[in-house]
């Protein structure tokens, strides 16, 4: 599926590395003006520069009111139709009741509370102009077990339904809101919980991390770039909306 985004902008939250490049890569590929965002300047840069005249860095922390705000009047001239919120935490992992409160306030600081103040501060002009997508990153450990990761599941079923109900507000005045739920993505989040469960439990990390992957229909993890196809294929049917679409290698609960 090709995707022509030619004369649009769109705002990537965590786009200095791992699925928020990757996604803000595919975007300015398939045309779009790009504006990526986080917390690390330098990090914004590389990647803005990567893209050339595509992309431009802006910093913010999505979880502080006060940084969304001033992002939001730091872009006011740039007409924003695509806002993709990726930005997020892994959290602690460990049993709930090891869970220390400020440990699950600061996962849903990041993974719901950013999202929503992002919504908030970049939907206006989009209700406005009667079109835009908005693309939440939630994940299939949303919606099946996870054991010791339960804030960090909790976060991402709380994205799901922030998701479904903002469709059905702004759906009406053409914005279309999705979220995509990846399954494990091969990369140095899924390295590093793979080697906590080695280390855990006793064996190899190979082992750790057959044993994961084995779960999977497909044998595997899925990959930074599909993530970043399925970010596409979404923008690219205009009757998509109050969808959570699961790409996860065929991962079960088990």
């Amino acid at each position: 599926m090709t995707t022509s985004l030619g004369g649009r902008t769109a705002l990537v939250t965590g786009g200095g590395s791992g699925l928020g490049k990757a996604i803000a890569v595919a975007l300015a590929a398939a045309g779009a003006r790009v504006i990526v965002t986080g917390r690390t300047e330098d990090v914004l840069r590389h990647v803005a520069a990567e893209l050339a005249t595509r992309s431009r860095p802006a910093v913010c922390d999505v979880s502080d009111p006060a940084s969304v705000a001033a992002l939001a009047e730091t872009l006011a001239d740039e007409p924003i139709s695509i806002l993709v919120n990726n930005a997020g935490v892994p959290g602690p992992v460990k049993p709930l009741v090891d869970i220390e409160p400020g440990e699950w306030d600061d996962v849903f600081a990041a993974n719901v509370r950013g999202v929503y103040l992002m919504c908030r501060a970049f939907l206006p002009p989009m209700i406005e102009r009667g079109a835009g997508d908005v693309i939440n990153l939630a994940s299939v450990s949303g919606k099946r077990p996870l054991p010791r990761r339960t804030p960090y599941c909790a976060s991402k079923l709380a994205v799901i339904g922030l998701t479904t109900t903002l469709a059905a507000e702004v759906g009406p005045l053409g914005v279309n809101v999705n979220s995509l739920s990846p399954g494990p993505v091969d990369g140095a989040r899924m390295h590093r919980n793979f080697r906590l469960e080695a280390e855990r439990t006793g064996v190899t990390y190979a082992d750790a991390e057959r044993a994961f992957v084995s779960r999977a229909a497909l044998g595997r993890m899925v990959t930074e770039d599909e993530v970043a196809a399925a970010v596409l294929a979404m923008l690219a049917m205009p009757g998509l909306c109050a969808a959570d679409i699961d790409l996860s290698a065929g991962m079960m609960a088990r």
